[in-house]
């Protein structure tokens, strides 16, 4: 058995870039910075920065390029892949990228960074006409005023109103 899974929680370092394919095909590309801390020898906290070429496909890809922008913290989810090719110098070059295959938005709705709204985005079993998922935690407001839990026992304390979904 073979596994090639990548999640990356990170910030968008650009806003997606999305393009369409010959055959009609949405794809868009962007790039994550994720941080490393740790302490040295020396009791010193040191970082290191990753960047991570994010590649997404489909519906997916019209998603982020409509709701993702330059700081918005995301969670992504796919697999690695490594391109090659020939450059004009003759050398062989190559790149590593995340085929990305579910996006969660990390940031509140409307304030740019650092709040959880957990807007999660797949491109698994969705068809041209199906809307995304969407999850809201159980303390976030929804869109309009209305919170998500109802003071009244009638059963439906998680019940999503689809006027109530952003998109």
């Amino acid at each position: 058995m073979d596994l090639n899974k990548a999640m990356i929680i990170g910030r968008l370092t650009r806003d997606p870039e999305v393009r369409t394919t010959p055959q009609g095909t949405s794809v868009a590309n962007f790039s994550v910075a994720t941080n490393f801390v740790w302490m040295d020898q020396q009791g010193q906290k040191q970082e290191k920065v990753e960047f991570h070429d994010i590649v997404v496909w489909r519906k997916l890809a019209d998603i982020c390029g409509q709701y993702l922008k330059k700081g918005s913290k995301v969670y992504l989810e796919g697999r690695l892949q490594t391109r090659d090719w020939e450059g004009q110098d003759g050398v062989k070059r190559y790149r590593t990228e995340i085929i990305a295959d579910n996006m969660i938005m990390l940031d509140r709705a409307g304030s740019g960074q650092g709040q959880n709204s957990n807007q999660n985005f797949s491109r698994q079993n969705k068809t041209e006409n199906e809307v995304p998922t969407v999850q809201v935690d159980e303390d976030t407001a929804l869109p309009g005023g209305n919170d998500q839990k109802s003071d009244n026992n009638s059963g439906s304390d998680e019940e999503i109103k689809i006027e109530n979904i952003p998109f």
